[in-house]
């Protein structure tokens, strides 16, 4: 690199900011030759002396500027890629990696010893690491006159002589052309010019001798003040390192009077929390002899000492269940006081246990209080029981706490005693609603061979099938015996709802059923033996859950024998309604959304299922009777049974409809309506009757019976059944009204014929076959007497088709009076097209055969 380039660097990028230049090196990027820059290796002139690695760029208009830079402790590590001298790449590692590639490698050398240099004079801690660099690269006599690589201007920043190299100032600069201008002769005569400047120098050095030789005596006399100030300073050095011996042994006592008060203080404070652990203990595990007398000999029988009892109970429960530190429980004192309550738990259990085992076995035997105001069947209820027990509530939340084998055992005896009391009360009030119904009294059955009465009666009577002929089909129910039974079933489910909600809530209360127990799971035995109870966070929908399933389970086994009641009570009223599954099916579902007992509430839904799957078997079992139908064949048939019969039916399931459940029945009643649809044309054909009277009769009737129930889920069903009417009506006509006038039909038809085949209709009565005369002798044949004749022998087959059930004989006369109408109109409109003023006519008109149909009908 030339000595221009490194002025010009100094003068204009370094000199403004007081920087010096100590190594420079002309490099590009790695893989980016044409991009190229100086990296400079710059220290400032001012105190603190820093170092910094600088990038200069050049710009197009030839102006040096920064790029960017690195303090010299930012450096991480220098990699030179190789120890060959010839290398020209090199890596330095900042906050991230930069390739350089030097434009020569002696520029690359000086670069990275001056850089080795500047960082062992200036890095003390985390130095970086130089790599793949020759070991005599990075030493401090690599420069030496024996070193003979680097012959160019850049040694000058490689010693240490240039070192400290520094640019004349401005004012230098001056002085040196004023003395330069002094002597003209300067620059032509060089030697003359050194001469003149050894005899100046010679002269100034010889007034400098003079002058030290003068000022001899001021010498003397200020190294004699030096050497009394040095004196004056060792004395002053010695007092002081009697004084820091002073200090020091005062740091000494200082630091050890420190250590004992630090002491002092951690025992007072030890102490203090001793004391506080110990009062803790004392307090905690203290239990005062009023409550030891008491539970030690507990006194149930009067107000006073139940009250005492329960004080002492709670007092003992805190101080058993009372947080004390695991180190602290293996004291002895602690042992023995924790086993001394204890005993106290143990006998104090045993006296309760008693005295509620007693008193839920002599309430077994209550009688219970009945609700006189309230007509009819009644379960009494037992609020006087709960009342007597109610004071032992906080007790039984002890033995649950404190003795769970005792408190299971005692809930035992509750729900047997209980149980049997309310099996006494239910079976009364079911004995009851089941005399109330009357009819065949259900023999008692054990609970094991109750699935067999349910399924013996699971399908319905046959006499209830829709698909049965009329003369079987018969109601065993009348509407006021189905309301008592309705009436009587609701009795029944109202009465138990109160009595089971009391029981429920006094349940839960006083044996605290809506708080989980602590399991085997939840207890931790500690060193004395004793057991200590944990509380166990469990997810709240589980803990919910668990707590259900307590109360249903304590909940069944009270009231064991309601499902077996309720289901034969249901099956009573079975055996003497086959539609009962409509009414029983709204008042459990009626109860199952009312009831606030969740035990009572989930009873009736598990009825209720059984009661729909009753409905679901008694709906399949009458489209079952449409399927199987069987019918003599008669030579007049009418309406279908199951036609018939569904008038009657739609009575008895109306109350359904008009309940919360009616989508329960609108379903089967769809596919009901659906399966009579398909099955009409079938049971048609199997008959003598024409199968389209059969058809027209039970489609007019079953859109009738459609359109008076207004079920709107049955409106396509309505819809089909009318078009299917039609239908059959329109195929009876044109089957068995015919063509009255068939000769004349016939004649016309060769007409017609003729006229497709390219004949004009004007010149058809020009055909031999077709003429004025021929069409006469057809138009003779039909008189009007025997037109009539005709008609009322139609009327007379039409009379012995229909049924007077299906009261369709003036409807399917007019249609024939319709048809005949329509021929006529035929036969006279194809008159005027080919025989256009043949004054040709029928000897009838529309008139004629208005009063031929009006007097045979009224005549008959």
């Amino acid at each position: 690199m030339s000595s221009a380039v490194i002025r010009s660097l100094q003068q204009d990028v370094f000199n403004p900011g007081e920087e010096r230049l100590i190594s420079c090196c002309h490099v590009s990027k790695y893989l980016k030759k044409k991009k190229t820059s100086f990296l400079c290796l710059v220290g400032t002139t001012t105190v603190p002396f820093n170092v910094w690695i600088i990038q200069i760029k050049q710009t197009d208009k030839q102006v040096y500027k920064r790029k960017r830079s690195w303090s010299l402790v930012e450096l991480k590590s220098v990699d030179g890629h190789s120890e060959l001298y010839e290398t020209q790449e090199f890596d330095l590692y900042f906050d991230k990696v930069y390739r350089w590639v030097s434009s020569s490698p002696k520029e690359r050398y000086a670069f990275i010893h001056n850089l080795w240099k500047q960082v062992s004079k200036h890095v003390v801690k985390d130095t970086p690491v130089f790599k793949n660099i020759p070991k005599a690269w990075i030493t401090e006599d690599a420069l030496t006159p024996e070193s003979n690589f680097i012959t160019s201007p850049l040694i000058v920043f490689d010693n240490d002589l240039v070192e400290d190299f520094q640019a004349i100032t401005d004012k230098e600069q001056d002085d040196l052309k004023r003395l330069m201008e002094g002597c003209e002769f300067a620059i032509s005569n060089a030697e003359g010019f050194m001469e003149i400047l050894a005899r100046d120098l010679s002269l100034l050095d010889g007034e400098n001798v003079q002058c030290v030789l003068a000022s001899e005596e001021h010498v003397e006399s200020l190294m004699e003040q030096l050497e009394l100030a040095i004196n004056e300073a060792d004395r002053l050095e010695t007092q002081l390192d009697n004084y820091d011996e002073i200090l020091c042994h005062v740091r000494d006592t200082m630091e050890t009077m420190e250590k004992k008060n630090s002491m002092n203080s951690i025992v007072n404070k030890n102490n203090q929390q001793l004391m506080g652990e110990l009062e803790n203990i004392v307090t905690t595990l203290d239990l005062p002899m009023d409550y030891q007398k008491a539970l030690d000999d507990a006194d149930f029988t009067t107000p006073e000492g139940l009250t005492f009892s329960v004080k002492a109970a709670q007092a003992l429960k805190v101080a058993m269940n009372s947080d004390i530190d695991k180190a602290l429980l293996q004291m002895s004192a602690v042992q023995e006081q924790r086993k001394k309550f204890e005993k106290y738990k143990e006998k104090f259990s045993r006296s309760l246990s008693r005295q509620l085992n007693n008193l839920f076995i002599h309430y077994g035997n209550h009688k219970g209080e009945a609700d006189k105001s309230v007509e009819g069947l009644i379960l009494p209820q037992h609020s006087g029981v709960h009342k007597e027990l109610y004071p032992y509530t906080e007790l039984m939340h002890w033995m649950k706490v404190m003795d769970k084998k005792m408190y299971d055992s005692l809930k035992e005896v509750y729900t047997s005693s209980l149980g049997k009391l309310y099996d006494r009360d239910l079976r009364g009030l079911f004995n009851a609603a089941r005399e109330k119904i009357g009819g065949l009294k259900p023999p008692r059955l054990q609970i094991d061979l109750l699935s067999d009465v349910v399924s013996a009666y699971a399908v319905a009577s046959p006499t209830t099938l829709i698909g049965l002929d009329r003369d079987f089909w018969t109601l065993e129910t009348s509407a006021a015996d189905r309301r008592r039974y309705e009436t009587i079933l609701e009795q029944v489910l109202t009465q138990l709802e109160p009595v089971f909600l009391q029981e429920q809530q006094f349940c839960v209360r006083f044996f605290q059923l809506d708080v989980l127990s602590p399991t085997s799971k939840n207890t931790l035995t500690t060193l004395d033996g004793c057991e200590a109870t944990m509380e166990i966070a469990l997810p709240q929908k589980k803990m919910e859950k668990q707590i259900d399933e307590d109360v249903r389970s304590m909940m069944s086994t009270l009231f064991a024998c309601l499902k077996t009641e309720l289901d034969l009570l249901i099956d009573h009223v079975k055996r003497q309604d086959s539609f009962y599954c409509m009414y029983v099916l709204i008042g459990l579902n009626q109860h199952v959304m009312s009831a606030q007992s969740s035990f009572l509430s989930n009873t009736f839904a598990s009825q209720l299922v059984e009661v729909k799957r009753s409905l679901d078997q008694f709906m399949q079992t009458q489209i079952e009777s449409v399927k199987d139908c069987r019918l003599a064949r008669k030579s007049k048939v009418g309406i279908l049974p199951y036609v018939s019969n569904l008038e009657i039916f739609a009575v008895n399931v109306e109350c359904l409809l008009k309940s919360d459940r009616a989508a329960d029945l609108e379903k089967w009643y769809t596919r009901l309506i659906d399966t009579i649809i398909e099955y009409i044309p079938v049971h048609a054909n199997e008959q003598k009757t024409p199968s389209q009277v059969v058809k027209m009769e039970n489609y007019h009737h079953l859109h009738s019976l459609l359109s008076q129930l207004k079920i709107s889920v049955l409106d396509v069903q309505r819809k089909e059944t009318k078009q299917r009417y039609n239908d059959a009506l329109q195929a009876y006509v044109t089957l068995y009204f015919g063509r009255p006038l068939e000769k004349l039909n016939t004649f016309f038809e060769g007409v017609q014929a003729k006229v497709a085949s390219g004949v004009k209709a004007s010149e058809v009565s020009y055909q031999l076959a077709y003429s004025k005369q021929e069409l006469r002798k057809v138009i003779n044949q039909y008189p009007g007497s025997n037109v009539k004749k005709g008609i009322e022998s139609l009327y007379k087959k039409v009379e012995k088709h229909l049924s007077e059930e299906g009261n369709l004989l003036q409807v399917v006369w007019r249609a024939m009076q319709e048809e005949f109408i329509r021929q006529y109109k035929m036969l006279e409109e194809l008159i005027q097209q080919c025989y256009p003023g043949s004054m040709v006519s029928l000897e009838f008109s529309i008139e004629d055969i208005l009063q031929y149909f009006s007097e045979i009908a009224r005549s008959h």
